[in-house]
């Protein structure tokens, strides 16, 4: 029955049934032994030095999220995976059209489907201060991500990654004045999720320095970062837990004329360094990867051989959908004639056409979700298959195969 409960909590506009369905899926999960967890005394352990050499890859679910989850969940389940999160950023809830409790739900009862028991984590990816929004008006801006983050942490996000990178001001003339404003927002934020966690719950809090797709971050930012941090942070609290750097990723990856990906050098001795002074000297698991998922495949088991914390990825599995030849070819039609229609503006004098579908391709998981989530089952399944194996490759990669009972272990 959970296929239908999940299915009438997204698309039913009657909003008793939408509250009934979803009663039902949490009810399930409960008794089925789901339960929405923080990762942060797993994190502890990798700052105590509990464990070594192991990345836990952020899976960011763009469309048909209780489907992807099942694969995610086949795959730990084939593995014996426990140290993975599903995550979802503030931008891709927008344009997603997938607000946190959707987004939990799904994850949860694609959990209960397969029979898959115990932590589930779930993050806020990205909750980010728009430094636009920030410059006009402060306070509306920072009172709309804390709307959103207790938002996330009614429907079960107890991971949050807060990104006030956006104020880092480059044209400062020191490093402690550039990072100054990231710090004291990172604190407010951090503050304000441990007044609205969850008695028992400590949940595991991410800082950001560098934002992706500038300049590589270095560990004098780092430092000028913390030290500020913890300054503006109140005495007794838990501050974050990892800290997400700028090595050299973009999102999506760079995209050539041709609609393919450009190959990227990423920094590895700059994310070691910075993993190594995260861990060291501020007690946090290391640094987290962004930007990561179009990366080539040789690259991923030099992510936990550089000691990094975690690794977010997406764009990856959203080409996985689109460019699968089991994806309906009348729907990709209408997606790319939606997509002229209504984001032409953001074409480049310089794209070509194939670049614009890829850049903006993203924005149509919303508009077409239901299309999406009503794609035949056998081509859906052939479609789900190949992320499934893409996920059982990522955790052999990124070393978290066998780890269900490390999470036991820390988590209990």
């Amino acid at each position: 029955m959970v296929d239908n409960l999940i299915y009438s909590y997204v698309f039913a506009t009657d909003k008793a049934e939408k509250d009934k369905s979803y009663s039902a899926i949490r009810a399930d999960a409960a008794s089925a032994g789901v339960i929405p967890s923080s990762i942060q005394k797993l994190y502890e352990a990798a700052a105590k030095g509990v464990y070594h050499n192991k990345t836990v890859p952020a899976i960011n679910i763009r469309g048909l999220t209780y489907e992807v989850a099942r694969s995610v969940f086949r795959a730990a389940l084939k593995h014996k995976v426990g140290a993975f999160i599903f995550e979802i950023a503030r931008s891709e809830i927008k344009y997603t059209q997938q607000d946190p409790a959707e987004y939990a739900s799904a994850v949860i009862a694609a959990a209960v489907k397969e029979n898959y028991k115990g932590p589930v984590f779930i993050q806020g990816d990205h909750f980010q201060v728009s430094s636009k929004k920030y410059a006009a008006d402060p306070a509306t801006e920072i009172s709309e991500l804390k709307k959103l983050t207790k938002k996330a942490i009614d429907a079960g996000f107890y991971n949050i990654d807060i990104d006030a990178s956006t104020l880092v001001d480059l044209k400062k003339p020191t490093v402690e004045e550039q990072q100054l404003l990231n710090a004291k927002i990172t604190a407010e934020l951090t503050e304000y999720i441990r007044q609205n966690q969850p008695q028992g719950v400590t949940i595991s809090v991410g800082g950001e320095i560098g934002e992706v797709g500038k300049q590589n971050s270095s560990p004098e930012e780092l430092r000028a970062f913390m030290k500020q941090y913890r300054s503006f942070l109140k005495p007794g609290l838990t501050g974050i837990s990892k800290i997400s750097v700028q090595t050299g990723t973009t999102h999506g990856g760079v995209v050539l004329p041709d609609g393919t990906i450009a190959r990227v050098e990423l920094d590895f001795d700059t994310l070691k360094t910075l993993s190594d002074i995260a861990r060291k000297e501020f007690g946090m698991a290391g640094a987290v990867q962004h930007g990561a998922s179009t990366l080539p495949d040789a690259a991923f088991d030099k992510f936990p051989a550089n000691g990094t914390a975690e690794v977010h990825l997406a764009t990856g599995f959203q080409n996985i959908i689109y460019d699968n030849p089991n994806f309906p070819k009348d729907l990709l039609g209408q997606i790319n004639d939606y997509l002229d229609a209504n984001h032409a503006d953001e074409k480049k004098p310089n794209q070509t056409q194939e670049q614009f579908l890829y850049k903006t391709r993203k924005q149509a998981f919303g508009p077409f979700k239901k299309k999406m989530w009503d794609i035949p089952a056998e081509p859906r399944a052939r479609i789900m298959q190949e992320l499934e194996e893409k996920f059982g490759f990522l955790f052999q990669k990124l070393n978290v195969v066998n780890t269900k009972d490390l999470i036991t272990n820390t988590t209990n």
